[in-house]
């Protein structure tokens, strides 16, 4: 559920328990208690929730304070966000329009993200270090939604699962819990058919780990191939009307397709590990250097014989 289409919605005490109830309905004009509000340098962040949750909201009250020095490397907000507790899972899913979803513990919008009480996470429920992570990746979904666009157009820019979900991991410090590049590249190899990049969306239930381990690595590859100026351009770029596979080409300097290739093929082959791909002829500029453990790809090094179809499609998301 989303309210505030313009960012100016309020909750009053009384409607935050009809809506958390009945998960629709648009807010009111009313002001919320000064408690349930947030006022941080990256932006003004609103809290609803049932009184018997309010031991949920304040960790979750925590976990974006916590969260704000590191997602001002993306930007700042636009508009408030409003952070809606649920009560259980179920509650959760209506609100998120989506079921079946055993994992989801939140669900990020434009302007508003639903959580899922921390106490029920778990029979012993959440620690507040888990919190922590899960708003960090799930309020860099809503930043990323307000950099690029405006509330009126934020679903129709395309921007794949694969650099939502992997700026988000990446972002919140996620990789430990993916499987590796040599799980990934073993998946390539045991599936050259699938394609957990640009046909993320096929494979999201099925193969729910490795579509989130391909989305980490691939948007970990490109802030070390381009590094984050690029990536914020990519924003800006959008904002200003294109979509995103334009926005990418422009800011980025290559298309989408051909990132994806490059990815691809260096987790085919292996790159990672060192020693199976040839270093670049010349010496890399400082902003594109990579990592020790991501060497850079010549763009014609070739694919061996028998490997998969690197020619990818991408698709849209809108998480």
């Amino acid at each position: 559920m989303r309210v505030g289409g313009n960012g100016t919605g309020r909750w009053s005490v009384a409607f935050l328990a009809l809506a958390l109830l009945s998960a629709c309905a648009s807010a009111p004009q009313k002001p919320v208690v000064p408690e349930a509000t947030l006022d941080l340098p990256g932006g003004e962040f609103l809290f609803a929730h049932a009184p018997e949750d309010t031991r949920a909201a304040n960790m979750v009250r925590r976990a974006v304070a916590k969260a704000s020095p590191q997602l001002a490397r993306w930007g700042t907000f636009q508009e408030p966000v409003t952070l809606v507790i649920h009560p259980d899972h179920a509650a959760l899913e209506r609100a998120a329009n989506r079921s079946g979803y055993d994992f989801l513990r939140a669900w990020a919008r434009y302007e508003q993200v639903e959580v899922q009480s921390p106490q029920t996470w778990t029979r012993s429920g959440a620690s507040q270090k888990q919190v922590d992570e899960l708003l960090l990746h799930e309020l860099t979904h809503s930043l990323m939604y307000q950099s690029s666009a405006t509330v009126s157009d934020w679903t129709r820019k395309g921007i794949p699962l694969w650099f939502s979900e992997g700026m988000a991991s990446f972002t919140a410090g996620q990789g430990y819990r993916v499987p590796s590049l040599e799980d990934l590249a073993r998946f390539l190899h045991q599936h050259p058919q699938a394609d957990p990049l640009a046909r993320a969306e096929s494979l999201y239930e099925s193969e729910n780990a490795t579509v989130y381990g391909a989305a980490h690595h691939a948007f970990t590859f490109l802030m070390t191939r381009y590094g984050e100026e690029r990536i914020r351009s990519t924003f800006s770029v959008m904002r200003q009307g294109r979509d995103f596979n334009a926005a990418f080409q422009e800011a980025i300097g290559i298309p989408v397709d051909a990132f994806l290739r490059d990815f691809r093929r260096y987790v085919y082959l292996r790159g990672f590990k060192g020693g199976r791909l040839n270093p670049p002829p010349s010496r890399p500029r400082d902003e594109d250097k990579g990592l020790p453990w991501i060497p850079l790809l010549p763009p014609s090094t070739p694919g061996p014989s028998g490997s998969p179809d690197t020619t990818l499609e991408p698709t849209s998301a809108t998480r």
